[in-house]
């Protein structure tokens, strides 16, 4: 018995020494956005974070984008649970598409899981989720995983970072940080939890690297209140502040300098209405009496005692303040006099957007104050010192640069060898990369499958590249339409060819160009006619080459060309 239980012993130790820790972003390396990483040991998966992404300018037609989470799929009876470190988009956006596939209970604090529930009641049909709240301080055990919360400032309240104990050692998800020593709810990041947890070192710190370009400290949140009751001081009439509707701390401010200056607040847009209620109920916003009124009750309060705080802070085009700039919001209509302030930076991908809507505003009398004018933004995420007093408390063994584009990688990777990580010891990973971490040492493994799903509408993943490619080719050189009706049986050319244009040239002003074109369609199907061919996919073939080469020649453009052949 005693050999047999040492055997067994000995067979255990084995299997830990063949095992190994993997740690697999699927999104938020080498980009900002869509925030994704997988944490696996043996047959247990934690997920940290499950975030959407804004479309770049040439996915014409993309709502957003989503990690594509395809290997979690395959492995989906592993996962132990999804752990959510704050309520922004890029991190609780992939949620309503990932929860549909992965039947995983979530775990986050109570503001984040009002806000994912907000976003989850919102789609039909719905789905049940196990929601599992949990505070900064307290642990939760998933699988061979133990994972403790911390709390960290943010732009945000209830921000946690993880503290991941693992058999081999803990790994340090700062999540999205920075060291505020002055936060608006009197709670900045726990350095005294972090410490505690990384007495003995961590095995491994996974940091955000967003503003790691920048040296020194990152303001504080209590610095936009300041400029937020300058401008309100000096504002002569109605004032619409914009920002992003998760951004709880930025309403309490307006809202603060309302109740100072004696000014109704009234919030416009979806989105702001449901996280402004939602906050407020779960006591995340402090509202004076009286101070919020209805859009019907703008009309009875003179303009320069009101204030409106909504959506639109990115120049979305179905926000608030977007319509708003164009004249055509339903209720308020931008006049001489308003004063905007856009409480934001502009995510990359955005800034054109941006620019429109600033500029409409301008055109229709507002000023607009915004963040290359006047500090009325702060960045919620840690600069140079804030990131190596991270490393101080961390003191990892191994570093992971995370939630940043390429450059902010490999400006933290940098920093990191400054604070005496070692140069083997620290990897520049890409989204799919594997890393793999044993007893002994740590090495990039195999890639997995990662990338982007695209969402389009309610479509989901079913637009690729082929997709994208034809609506720029739609967008860049139009289409061209060409009929050819046919007698089937004696393969003879009964009327066309018509040609349609669509975004490509105005037929009226080019009669020259349109007949010939039309010339040499009738002219091709003549002859494959006399040769017997009566393939009409070759023959579509064929039209299009024909007609491709004649209209690049003369107009050295490449519409699209859908040919049609009727059948009589």
């Amino acid at each position: 018995m005693f050999i047999a239980r040492k055997k067994q012993k000995q067979k255990q130790k084995q299997n830990e020494k063949n095992e190994k820790l993997n740690i697999i972003p699927l999104g938020g390396l080498g980009e900002i956005g869509k925030n994704m990483m997988a944490i696996e040991y043996g047959e247990d998966i934690i997920v940290i974070d499950a975030g959407m992404m804004f479309p770049e300018d040439e996915m014409l037609g993309v709502d957003f984008i989503i990690p594509d989470f395809r290997y979690l799929e395959k492995k989906a009876k592993n996962i132990r649970g999804i752990i959510i470190t704050h309520g922004h988009e890029d991190h609780i956006g992939a949620l309503p598409y990932v929860l549909r596939k992965l039947q995983a209970p979530i775990y986050g604090t109570k503001l984040t899981l009002g806000l994912i529930q907000n976003k989850l009641s919102e789609l039909e049909p719905a789905i049940s989720v196990e929601l599992n709240c949990v505070k900064p301080r307290t642990s939760v055990q998933l699988g061979v995983f133990k994972v403790e919360f911390f709390r960290v400032s943010h732009s945000i309240p209830d921000g946690v970072g993880l503290g991941i104990h693992t058999p081999f050692g803990v790994i340090i998800h700062t999540g999205d940080f920075k060291i505020d020593q002055t936060p608006i709810n009197g709670e900045g990041t726990d350095f005294h939890k972090i410490a505690e947890i990384c007495k003995d070192g961590a095995l491994a710190l996974l940091s955000d690297s967003t503003n790691v370009e920048k040296e020194g400290y990152t303001i504080s949140e209590q610095e936009v209140g300041e400029i937020f009751k300058q401008v309100f001081r000096g504002a002569a009439g109605r004032i619409i502040v914009t920002t992003f509707a998760s951004n709880v701390y930025r309403i309490q401010q307006a809202i603060d300098a309302s109740a100072i200056y004696n000014r109704k607040v009234c919030v416009v847009g979806r989105s702001m209405e449901n996280v402004t209620a939602m906050a407020n109920e779960l006591g995340y916003l402090t509202i004076p009496p009286k101070t919020l009124i209805t859009v019907d009750e703008l009309k009875h309060v003179p303009l320069k005692r009101t204030v409106i705080i909504t959506t639109g802070s990115q120049g979305e085009p179905m926000s608030a303040l977007t319509r708003m700039s164009m004249h055509t919001h339903r209720h308020i209509k931008i006049s001489k006099g308003d004063t905007v302030i856009i409480s934001a930076r502009a995510i990359p991908g955005n800034e054109v957007s941006i620019s429109r809507t600033i500029n409409n505003l301008f055109k229709l009398g507002a000023e607009v104050v915004y963040e290359n004018v006047s500090e009325v933004h702060v960045s919620g995420h840690a600069s140079q010192e804030e990131l190596k007093l991270m490393f101080t408390m961390v003191k990892p063994k191994y570093f992971i640069p995370v939630h940043g584009e390429y450059r902010h990688l490999v400006h933290h990777a940098k920093l990191a060898q400054k604070m005496g990580v070692p140069v083997k010891n620290i990897f520049i990973m890409e989204n799919g990369t594997k890393l793999e971490i044993t007893h002994e040492k740590a090495a990039i493994g195999e890639k997995v499958e990662a990338g982007q799903i695209l969402i389009d509408g309610k479509g989901v993943g079913d637009i690729g590249t082929v997709v994208l490619r034809d609506r720029q080719q739609l967008a860049q050189d139009g289409m061209l339409i060409v009929v050819v009706t046919i007698d089937r049986q004696n393969a003879k050319l009964l009327a066309g060819p018509e040609i349609i244009s669509r975004g490509f040239i105005y037929v009226r002003e080019a009669d020259e160009l349109m007949n010939e074109a039309r010339t040499r369609v009738k002219k091709l199907f003549e002859e494959l006619v006399q040769e017997g061919t009566s393939n009409w996919p070759a023959i579509k073939s064929g039209i299009r080459n024909t007609l491709g080469k004649y209209l690049f020649e003369m107009t050295e453009r490449r519409p699209m060309i859908l040919p049609i052949i009727v059948e009589l």
